[in-house]
């Protein structure tokens, strides 16, 4: 079940001609507000849920191209899940776009110098066998588990926003896509996966 949420109070639109970068950070800001107030409700419900339901034997992971989150998110929740648990649970990912590449490199040594090796991973798109075959499906942005809704007809309930179980104060509900963008915007990226990972496999081991 999903927790019901009020409604945000509307924020101001971006003028035409755009704004300054001080002016855009503080739009965010603001656009991000209610997610900010509603994540420590969100984070209790995720891990109920997580916790009422059976172990998931399927957990699909999806990004927009499957080249940064979601493949290292496979690779961080498998790093920490507890031997029994990992045998038990088999973890996949996909995205919504550009099929057959790689990670790029500085994504690659991020992963590394956290433990998780991505070199052998190409990037697959999600499909409904894909979409079907998993207990559970883990989106890195609220839009991704709308598209899978239109697209697939995946109910909700289905649907896990990693971000939700950040144990921290977030930022933004979703996970930041690290394309096209700096290091720094990639290494709290990766760390912010790396904490979701651990929140999602102490959920998942909390009866083994």
């Amino acid at each position: 079940m999903e927790l019901a949420t009020p409604t945000p109070r509307a924020v101001p639109v971006p003028p035409a001609g755009g704004w300054t970068a001080s002016a855009r950070n503080a739009f965010v800001h603001l656009r991000h507000g209610p997610d900010r107030l509603l994540h420590r409700f969100r984070r209790s419900a995720a891990l109920a849920r997580l916790r009422a339901e059976p172990l998931p034997t399927s957990i699909l992971f999806v990004c927009e191209g499957n080249i940064f989150r979601s493949p290292f998110a496979v690779g961080a929740v498998e790093a920490v899940l507890p031997e029994e648990v990992r045998v038990a649970v088999r973890l996949s990912s996909a995205g919504f776009t550009g099929p057959g590449r790689g990670t790029p490199a500085p994504a690659l040594d991020a992963a590394l110098r956290r433990g998780v090796d991505l070199a052998a991973h190409r990037s697959a798109l999600v499909s409904h066998a894909a979409v079907y075959g998993a207990c559970l499906i883990v989106v890195m942005e609220p839009r991704q588990k709308w598209r899978l809704r239109m697209r697939f007809g995946v109910r909700g309930e289905r649907v896990l926003v990693m971000g939700d179980l950040d144990p921290l104060p977030i930022p933004t509900r979703g996970i930041v896509d690290p394309w096209r963008a700096d290091e720094l915007v990639l290494e709290r990226s990766y760390e912010r996966v790396e904490r979701c990972a651990r929140t999602l496999a102490e959920a998942l081991s909390a009866d083994v």
